[in-house]
């Protein structure tokens, strides 16, 4: 039997392919890297710990939700060349785009209050005070902005990501059963508040309004075109794959142990979740591998948000901003990431505590979502061009994954809190 060789045109085309793709590859991963920051890290531990693996397949489900969301971001950026806030603003006017600001702002806060958290919890495990690891990371996350092209906040963005691939070695180390773990995953305590409100909790923790800042935004200021659609897309899938399953792997490796022996365990800081899992890999490897997985998801996820926030508002209020800009041609746009770079580190230094509350912003997150996709779907459906807009049977797919997303998570939300 022979084997057809290439031919030289084919091989070019190959080229060709390969170098489209290592151009357009970046936005997706990147945001999705952020996806799992802090806050979805605690709440994935907390759901394995709390319930076993009884919210492990929410996890996978969430993926082709998660792809389908962000698939439309990509769409509407290389077929409009911009952002969301902009397109909100000239598409439905500048009062609707204000209110699109003003729900990023709110998940902005919530979101960098986590990171930072996180970020000085990592800290403190190897004896770092806040007021030296805090600025620390800021200094760092200015620096990697203000000095730096967009290709080069993204390098640098992946690179720190990366490290979140260290919760697959927690999960290995946990050596979960394969039987519980299936028969966990088939069980559904769907009449449990608590089990409603950590899945509500992780609902929010996977579609956020700032990823569809980002990576809109992203997407236009990388100048990306038709001709890239479909290498944008595959980056895209790639990143909700590995994101749900370093959640997964949370999710198992904390209830593969800490929910074994302590079901009733509250891990509401990164301190906890460590010294949680040291008995079962060892201190030393425990606090390295688990405070570079969380230190990896901090600081991916405070560049990403306050980049998207600083993007978002530039589209409503009109200011210049691209990370291809020098600082003083666009000062209002990093002057704004600078502010939430500054402000967050600040506020978690004056009140420790805050990462207490990462289920609970995510859980925020879950109430926004209705407005967050309803704008997603109306841009699709009219401001893209007509050849490219969501139409047909995968119009109303899409739709009907996004009212039943949202009804679960403001149900889920409602019923954690007695409201239902």
């Amino acid at each position: 039997m022979q084997t057809a060789l290439s031919t030289p045109q084919e091989t070019l085309r190959a080229s060709t392919r390969l170098r489209r793709f290592l151009a357009v590859f970046g936005p997706g991963l990147v945001v999705m890297l952020a996806d799992t920051d802090v806050g979805s890290v605690i709440t994935a531990g907390q759901s394995g710990v709390q319930w076993g693996y009884r919210l492990l397949l929410l996890q996978l489900v969430l993926v082709p939700i998660l792809y389908m969301v962000q698939e439309l971001t990509v769409r509407l950026a290389i077929f409009t060349g911009r952002g969301h806030g902009e397109l909100i603003r000239d598409t439905f006017g500048p009062i609707w785009a204000w209110v699109s600001a003003i729900g990023l702002g709110i998940a902005t806060v919530g979101a960098l209050l986590t990171e930072f958290s996180g970020v000085a919890g990592v800290g403190e495990l190897y004896g770092l005070p806040r007021y030296v690891s805090l600025p620390i990371a800021a200094v760092a996350l200015l620096v990697v902005v203000i000095t730096g092209s967009y290709r080069r906040v993204e390098r640098v963005a992946i690179a720190v990501g990366l490290f979140e691939l260290a919760f697959f070695f927690v999960a290995w180390a946990a050596h979960p059963n394969l039987a519980e773990l299936v028969a966990g995953a088939a069980e559904i305590p769907y009449r449990s508040p608590d089990y409603l409100y950590l899945a509500a909790a992780n609902i929010g923790a996977v579609v956020m309004p700032w990823m569809i800042f980002y990576q809109q935004s992203a997407v236009a200021d990388k100048r990306l075109g038709p001709q890239h659609l479909t290498a944008a897309r595959w980056d895209t899938g790639v990143g909700a794959v590995v994101t749900q399953l370093i959640m997964a792997a949370v999710l198992i490796a904390c209830a593969a142990t800490i929910g074994r022996g302590d079901p009733n365990a509250s891990l509401s800081t990164v301190g906890e979740m460590a010294q949680a899992l040291t008995p079962f890999m060892g201190t030393t490897v425990g606090n390295l591998v688990f405070g570079l997985g969380v230190l990896g998801a901090g600081m991916v996820s405070a560049i990403v948000v306050s980049l998207a926030f600083a993007w978002g508002l530039g589209e409503v209020t009109g200011y210049r901003r691209s990370l291809e800009m020098h600082p003083l041609e666009a000062h209002w746009f990093y002057g704004v990431y600078a502010l939430c770079v500054v402000a967050g580190a600040l506020v978690v230094a004056v009140w420790p505590d805050l990462v207490s509350l990462n289920v609970d912003v995510q859980v925020m997150n879950a109430f926004m979502l209705p407005l967050v996709l309803g704008f997603l779907i109306a841009l699709a459906v009219k401001a893209l061009p007509r050849a490219h807009r969501l139409r047909g049977v995968y119009l109303w797919v899409v739709v009907a994954v996004a009212v039943v997303t949202c009804a679960l998570g403001v149900f889920g939300g409602l019923s954690g809190v007695g409201w239902v």
